[in-house]
């Protein structure tokens, strides 16, 4: 990524002329709001159909299949997202990707391989502009605000991304509630109750604009078997519940490179104690534990990913203050290629050798990250000293 001055690079041109021009700390405040609620619309939606996919949609693993070559698309398209963002504006770039999500739910009111697949590879070009445009306009009005009130840099940005990923978080929460209410138990393979489902899902769709593994393994080879396709929606509106109230603590929290680092090594904590517990212990068993045990799972696996969404999106923000858009446009690439690796294996794995992968990946990401925090400390340090 390139690292220009940021002050020569507004001068030949003013890329957040959308975003910050003119505005107030209040408005900027109101725009955090604008946007959560946008994509908790947009993703309440979505999110609630994309964990169902593989249960509704199994036959000839379609469902499984679909997603990830929504994925790779995804990847594919985020290495030009950061262009394409620059040249239509953050915020535009979030309108035209919310008509992917769009299609997207309104191809499972008919769901065959003419119409997902086509869908999936339009929908991973939306995901990934809609992405990128939501990281760089809340970067850009969060280091705004620090600037006009005077406030620390690290702080808002925390803050802005804490308040973000906990509306949305709230995505799995509602969205899955409104599953369970339309689809009630015994109704399983209903396609007059998974009909009017999506059509609740486009409705909502039209009014507003690790993970891999909970929407594919997780509710296919955990709550599925003891709860059913019914239980699939309770169990991630825990989930999501977790997930929206870790993400507004881990925001309030965040205010700076240490408070990320500590926070990070939390969250990978509770989604470690999780796959170590399914790769040595769990066993499915009936009765009241046999319900319990997947709505911890759910809690604590939303835990996690509420940290790391988070910290994650505060770090990009304070390490590439000159290429925002190229910073969570790699997220992006990356995050999206590991998605539909997973949606690939699972039916051709069993959940055993799932988890190992997923106990191998946090792992070697973990370590990395330490690696990159004391490298930018040292380098953050070094610099400090070179200028007394």
């Amino acid at each position: 990524m390139a690292i220009e001055s940021m002050d020569t690079r507004d001068e030949e041109a003013p890329l957040f002329v959308d975003v910050s021009g003119g505005e107030t700390p209040k408005s900027r405040t109101r725009d955090v709001h604008i946007l959560s609620c946008a994509f908790l619309l947009i993703f309440l939606a979505y999110g609630a159909a994309q964990n169902l996919e593989t249960t509704i949609n199994s036959e000839g693993n379609l469902g499984t299949v679909s997603l990830g070559i929504l994925y790779v698309s995804f990847a594919f398209f985020s290495l030009f997202a950061s262009l394409v963002v620059r040249v239509l504006g953050s915020k535009n770039a979030v309108v035209l990707g919310t008509t992917g999500y769009w299609l997207y739910i309104a191809a499972n009111l008919k769901p065959t391989w003419y119409t997902m697949v086509p869908v999936s590879l339009y929908m991973g070009f939306a995901a990934s502009i809609i992405w990128v445009g939501e990281g760089t306009y809340l970067t850009s009005i969060a280091r705004s605000h620090a600037i006009d009130t005077g406030l620390h840099e690290g702080t808002v940005i925390g803050n802005f991304n804490g308040e973000f990923w906990a509306v949305f978080a709230l995505h799995q929460f509602v969205g899955n509630l409104i599953t369970l209410a339309v689809l009630p138990k015994g109704t399983e393979g209903s396609t007059g109750s998974t009909t009017l489902l999506f059509i609740v899902f486009l409705c909502s769709m039209t009014l507003g604009l690790q993970q891999a593994f909970v929407w594919a393994s997780y509710t296919k080879d955990i709550v599925n078997p003891t709860l059913g396709e019914a239980g699939v929606g309770g169990a991630m509106a825990v989930y999501g519940a977790f997930d929206a109230i870790c993400s507004l603590a881990a925001g309030r929290l965040t205010s700076g490179l240490r408070s990320i680092t500590v926070i990070v090594c939390g969250g990978a904590f509770f989604q470690a104690l999780i796959l170590l517990w399914l790769l040595l212990k769990y066993s499915a068993t009936s009765g009241v534990l046999g319900v319990i045990y997947p709505l911890l799972m759910a809690a604590f696996l939303g835990i996690g990913d509420g940290v790391l969404n988070t910290q994650l999106s505060a770090l990009l923000a304070l390490l590439f203050k000159h290429d925002t858009e190229g910073a969570f446009a790699q997220l992006k690439v990356w995050q999206s290629s590991a998605i539909a690796v997973v949606f690939f294996l699972s039916p051709v794995v069993t959940l055993q050798t799932m988890v190992e992968i997923m106990v191998g990946a946090i792992s070697v990401s973990l370590v990395s990250f330490l690696f990159l925090t004391l490298k930018v400390e040292k380098a953050f340090s070094s610099h400090q000293v070179t200028n007394m």
